[in-house]
């Protein structure tokens, strides 16, 4: 359901262009979906007194992705399919504006190379190896995910 992007742009234009090319095309659920990411832009904007930045969109996109893989396992084992429907069509949406999701093989080899990096030799040092590959990942993985790695890595 990926939506082509338009990188060339700004984020908040694209999301502009989307909702007006959604609002024209009468696709409702669509449009609802744009209209909750834009209500979180403005919402940021409003709590932040800033104007939203493309690292900081790339934030407030990151935790709305986050609450919808969590509703997702809330709602499956609970039997609401149609919840769930919704919820991953959101989350495809919100996943269209984020940057390109790394490979678990990338994912591990830039982990390894954060932990030759920092000299990591223990669970100590957990913070160390985090602190180095947040900067680089986020936003391109799941930091629950890379923080297991690092965690499995660093256990043995």
């Amino acid at each position: 359901m990926s939506e082509p992007r338009h990188l060339s742009l700004p984020f908040k234009e694209r999301l502009n262009q989307d909702v007006i090319t959604a609002l024209k095309a009468r696709e409702k659920v669509k449009l609802k979906a744009l209209r909750l990411i834009a209500a979180a832009v403005k919402q940021f904007e409003i709590d932040n007194r800033a104007e939203l930045d493309e690292e900081a969109a790339v934030g407030v996109l990151t935790k709305m992705a986050k609450q919808r893989r969590e509703s997702i396992a809330q709602f499956e084992p609970a039997g609401r399919s149609d919840l769930v429907e919704i919820e991953r069509f959101e989350l495809d949406l919100i996943a269209g504006y984020l940057p390109e999701q790394l490979s678990d093989d990338e994912v591990d080899a830039r982990i390894e190379a954060a932990i030759g990096t920092t000299g990591a030799t223990s669970m100590r040092d957990m913070g160390k190896v985090m602190g180095h590959v947040q900067a680089e990942l986020k936003g391109r993985a799941d930091m629950a995910e890379v923080s297991a790695k690092v965690k499995c890595r660093l256990i043995g």
